[in-house]
């Protein structure tokens, strides 16, 4: 479940994270504002370090397979991303902890990483549901995840306690294996089109 694999498309390569990306993550996570919504705030190259320890550990213990994102029309990493929570048992686990350059947000590149990301889980992996989550206060966010055709669950109250302290609420999002045909048709289309429903 968690042996590292590449996911390419069109626009995006998903490549295995490991400790040797540490200085092309940190250049490309040098912004402030890609951990505004985030629990755990990069503000150091050591604190990157730390976030690439986290989640190799993680994949260790079978929980997690994390990615970095590779434009390919610019040819360097810009950011990361990564299933989460897997649950092999259930068959299921979560997409997310993923950030993007200011640059390639809202573009085809993020929209064609989660395609090959719900693909890879519901077609590879034989999940029965992929979840999503948010902070309650990322509006952005949950549009994104919503234009998916992910279904809204529901809200975790006091859910995360984040670095800075505040406690945040957790919007919880799904697809079901069975709503993924649509799904898939719905965002091939739209990448086809070229006005992709970006997340």
């Amino acid at each position: 479940m968690n042996r590292p694999v590449t996911l390419e498309g069109q626009h995006v390569r998903l490549e295995p994270l490991s400790m040797e990306h540490l200085d092309a993550l940190w250049r490309a996570g040098s912004d402030e504002e890609i951990w505004r919504w985030m629990p755990v705030q990069v503000r150091t190259l050591e604190e990157m370090r730390a976030y690439i320890e986290e989640a190799l550990a993680e994949q260790a213990a079978g929980t997690c397979l994390p990615f970095v994102t590779i434009s390919k029309p610019a040819g360097e990493i810009v950011g990361s991303t990564r299933f989460g929570n897997i649950d092999p048992r259930h068959r299921r686990g979560e997409i997310g902890w993923t950030w993007i350059t200011q640059r390639w947000q809202r573009t085809a590149l993020n929209t064609e990483a989660k395609f090959l990301m719900l693909r890879f889980a519901f077609e590879c992996l034989d999940w029965v549901r992929v979840e999503f989550k948010t902070d309650a206060l990322n509006e952005r966010s949950r549009r994104a995840i919503l234009r998916l055709g992910a279904k809204e669950e529901g809200t975790l109250r006091q859910h995360i306690i984040c670095s800075s302290g505040r406690v945040r609420d957790t919007v919880y999002f799904s697809i079901l294996a069975g709503e993924w045909p649509i799904i898939k048709c719905a965002l091939e289309a739209k990448l086809q089109s070229g006005h992709p429903a970006s997340a």
